[in-house]
């Protein structure tokens, strides 16, 4: 399960709720409004999945707020279902439905990108179109895995068979819209395959071993302190490995105070190497400026504009050092710094 956002209204409409089933391929398209909830989005799930298919095994999803809510983590439970969420910093755990996303994407953009806000009205065919093309995974279409036949013969239309304008206008514009689509698909997959492919590595870890992971400074800051998010290193640790979860994820023994989910895709972790263990994290601000110096005394004060507050940065000389050396501090991490310093 996934949520396709960013799209223009369309008839009262933002939001594409996409279910995909991992056996057969086959995939249900919802068009939700914005704010969507746990409630409307697991009766969408009942008014157009489980009547046909009913419930799951189990689902795989990302950790949006809706799957991960109370609500909906009771509803699947009592019904015998088995919630998988993704691992951190990793959506291709949830490749299927992120796959099928990007399909629907170019479908949409293909058909609807003169008329954006008509979206809507193609949805249905997107997921008929999606449901009875021919998959290589499976060597079947998916109307034909779930329904046990194959799908109704596909009639191309000849310009002039009907003698009702409107008819005659919107097949031929279906028929070139279709030719249009399936040229766009089979080079977008082509490429996507031969980028995926190229840079796919083979790791494997055991229980015990360090390992560097991979996250994103700028939006965790839980796991270690950074003085500078964007010029800070992307890899964190190093970290020992608790376990496996799966084929190709880890649990990590993180930090007591860290906030993230400790399990990672395999293509988020570098093994240490060296008996050495080099530490990644970085010193505070504070701390990475001042921490082999001694103020001795103040030469002089001036008021600052900080966060838009006015705060006092004094003129610092330090120990052992020439008068022409002195820099200008923030008093307050001065103090903070030096507790013991009387200027």
């Amino acid at each position: 399960m996934d949520f396709i956002e960013g799209l223009p209204p369309s008839f009262g409409k933002q939001v594409i709720f996409v279910v995909v089933d991992r056996l057969s391929k086959a995939a249900h398209f919802m068009a939700l409004a914005h704010p969507y909830t746990a409630t409307s989005v697991a009766q969408s799930f009942l008014d157009n999945v489980f009547k046909l298919h009913g419930y799951p095994d189990s689902i795989m999803s990302d950790r949006d707020p809706i799957f991960i809510s109370k609500f909906w983590q009771d509803l699947f439970a009592f019904q015998g279902v088995q919630l998988q969420l993704s691992s951190s910093y990793h959506p291709q755990t949830d490749g299927q439905s992120e796959v099928v996303n990007k399909c629907l994407e170019t479908y949409l953009r293909c058909m609807c990108s003169d008329t954006p806000l008509q979206w809507v009205k193609w949805l249905p065919l997107a997921e008929w179109w999606y449901n009875t093309t021919f998959h290589t995974s499976i060597q079947a279409t998916p109307y034909e895995i779930v329904y046990g036949q194959p799908p109704p013969a596909y009639l191309p239309y000849l310009l002039g068979e009907s003698k009702v304008e409107l008819v005659d206008r919107s097949l031929v514009k279906r028929d070139e819209m279709l030719k249009l689509l399936k040229f766009h698909l089979r080079r977008a997959q082509d490429r996507m395959k031969q980028i995926a492919d190229k840079y796919r590595t083979y790791r494997q870890f055991l229980v015990g071993d360090l390992v560097y992971v991979k996250l994103h400074p700028y939006r965790q800051v839980s796991v270690a302190n950074r003085c500078n998010a964007k010029l800070a290193p992307k890899y964190f640790g190093p970290y020992p490995v608790v376990s496996k979860v799966g084929m190709v994820a880890y649990s990590l023994q993180l930090p007591p105070h860290a906030k993230i989910h400790n399990v990672f895709h395999v293509s988020q972790l570098k093994k240490c190497v060296g008996p050495v263990v080099i530490s990644a994290q970085l010193p505070s601000l504070v701390e990475g400026v001042l921490a082999d110096k001694e103020p001795e005394t103040i030469l002089d004060r001036m008021m600052v504009k900080r966060r838009g507050q006015a705060i006092t940065k004094v003129l610092v000389k330090w120990k052992h050092q020439l008068p022409e050396d002195a820099t200008w501090e923030f008093y307050f991490d001065l103090l903070k710094q030096f507790p013991t310093f009387n200027p």
